[in-house]
């Protein structure tokens, strides 16, 4: 065979490679062509040198996976073959290897849906975190964690470029290899339960106070309505969303939720304004600086800022994403977010100061029809994001269990389940039973608190401070071939340190307080007045002391 024959039919075989390699390999897991620019400004010649030729050494090979990785690549159990990327996996996949350049986002659509991913249901819980930490302090803390949040994002891309391997799982197997990647996995399954659990505390609260100002009779026994309006909406909507197969959709949806947030946002400042809570009592802990529960504080603003699941779907979606156009978006989402639970924290904890509780609408009174409208958006919010949850936690569970008895996994795509891929029916009933044992385990979980606070900091402390902060750090670490102590790693020590000091120290304290006597249901001293009992909410006969908090544990 002639040399140049030869080299044609090397290049034929390698083009079907990559055609199968996009089979093997979705978009969202496959290698980006990165430049020189990509490690930044700030990244020294050794690490753009390395970059550079890795990839001129390889130019000519499909691009499955750098040869570096060669090792996870041979496994069939690869983390890219049988991940599930949280909510990447729920965009729809792309035929090409590279999108078209009118399908990308520009830095200000990338910024938006960065935004999207970040502000959510956390923010309501920010006045209950500057109550335990302290006005001043918490509003320092809120900046340091906005600071650190913002460090991981970047530092978790710049992961990806040094492995090859841009999806979480894919960068936690390169580092650690399955002992990372079944990690993990493990926290990516608590999150979004543990969030499923809260969800389930905040229908119940705001959706029976909204039910008692049109039935004030059923006030006599809010437990039993809390309960039957959790199990009510779990089987009448919770389990048909959950279920539902085209869950992209819903995904879609998640700018209605952030719209929700706003409007919510917008009714605490009038609230705060108008002088409606002027008759909040101050207590010797109204504006203390600093407390003692900072750390449980720090594990409710965690939860807050969490969106690590969603950083490489962002990042894939950009036009010429480099690293220098990643750390801009990353700055403007974070910095946005920050505004936003800054203005929810200093507006909730102004208007009721010490008494701000984990939930904060469950400090409006039951008779204030604006703050019953901001209860409904905020449950249109949480029912929208609870099915994307669950669809998480379920496939975290179906692929371990796929990968347990080596089974082939198939990835969700499009607007299918897996188990319509396959085109097996038993898969179909698996995938059925495996979503109603999750959201039945949520729901028999959720009475067990009456309150968000402690479920927050639960969450907060154990899984989005791991994900967020420990994780990224230890995977940039492993790869980065600077030595430990160099001004490159330093950071990432100390992000690593950081988190890990938080989830110890704070489990610590946490745990053994977890069930506290915390209450719902009761009507806040201030909402006792003459103008409250004509409306007939004042058959309550229990007060809330004004000297300490519902939410306390």
């Amino acid at each position: 065979m002639e040399p140049a024959t030869k080299k044609n039919t090397v290049s034929e075989f390698s083009y079907m490679l990559q055609r199968q390699g996009r089979r093997l390999f979705p978009s969202s897991f496959r290698r980006p062509h990165p430049t020189a620019q990509d490690y930044g400004a700030g990244s020294d010649e050794m690490l753009n040198k390395e970059r550079l030729t890795r990839r001129n050494a390889h130019q000519h090979q499909p691009d499955l996976m750098p040869p570096f990785l060669c090792k996870v690549k041979a496994s069939d159990d690869s983390a890219e073959v049988n991940a599930f990327d949280d909510i990447n996996s729920l965009v729809k996949r792309e035929g090409s290897q590279s999108k078209p350049a009118e399908t990308l986002s520009s830095l200000p659509q990338a910024s938006f849906n960065y935004i999207n991913s970040i502000v959510g249901s956390g923010v309501i819980g920010i006045p209950y975190a500057l109550h335990r930490a302290g006005f001043g302090l918490g509003l320092f803390l809120l900046v340091i964690v906005a600071v650190i949040t913002d460090y991981s994002l970047i530092l978790m891309v710049r992961c990806g470029h040094l492995s090859g391997r841009f999806s979480y799982p894919g960068v936690m197997e390169a580092a650690y290899g399955k002992g990372g990647y079944y990690l993990l996995s493990l926290l990516q399954f608590m999150y979004p339960f543990l969030a499923m659990i809260s969800y389930n505390v905040v229908v119940g609260d705001t959706l029976s106070k909204v039910l008692v100002r049109f039935v004030p009779s059923w006030g006599t026994s809010m437990g039993m309505v809390r309960f039957g309006v959790v199990f009510v909406v779990t089987i009448f909507v919770v389990i048909p969303l959950c279920l539902y197969k085209n869950v992209s959709r819903l995904a879609k949806a998640s700018f209605l939720s952030l719209a929700c947030v706003v409007l919510i946002l917008l009714a605490v400042v009038y609230k705060l304004l108008s002088g409606d809570y002027g008759v909040v009592p101050n207590t010797p802990e109204s504006w203390r600086f600093a407390h003692s529960d900072l750390i449980p504080a720090v594990g409710i603003m965690a939860f807050a800022f969490m969106c690590h699941h969603n950083t490489f779907l962002v990042y894939q979606s950009m036009q010429d994403a480099t690293m220098e156009r990643w750390e801009k978006v990353t700055h403007i989402s974070v910095g946005f977010a920050w505004l936003v639970a800054a203005f929810f924290g200093i507006a909730g904890y102004c208007t009721f100061r010490a008494l701000s509780q984990g939930d904060l609408l469950e400090n409006y009174c039951w008779d204030d029809d604006l703050m019953n409208f901001a209860r409904v958006l905020f449950s249109i919010s949480i029912l929208l994001t609870f099915p994307i949850e669950c669809f998480v936690s379920r496939e975290i569970v179906r692929t371990q269990i796929k990968r347990f008895y080596s089974q082939e996994v198939v990835e969700y795509d499009t607007d299918k389940d897996p188990s319509h891929v396959t085109g097996e029916e038993d898969d179909d009933r698996k995938s059925m039973i495996t979503t109603l044992v999750i959201v039945f385990a949520a729901f028999i979980i959720s009475p067990y608190t009456e309150c968000l606070g402690p479920v927050l900091e639960l969450n907060g402390l154990l899984a989005a401070i791991p994900l967020a902060y420990v994780l990224p750090g230890l995977a940039y670490i492993q790869l980065s071939p600077h030595s430990l102590f160099s001004q490159e790693k330093l950071p990432a020590v100390g992000l690593v340190v950081f988190g890990t000091i938080v989830t110890i120290s704070g489990a610590a304290i946490l745990m053994p307080n977890l069930i506290g006597d915390c209450r719902t249901g009761i009507i806040m001293g201030y909402c006792k007045d003459d103008e409250l009992a004509l409306n007939g909410t004042s058959f309550v006969a229990s007060t809330i002391d004004p000297n300490c908090a519902t939410d306390k544990i």
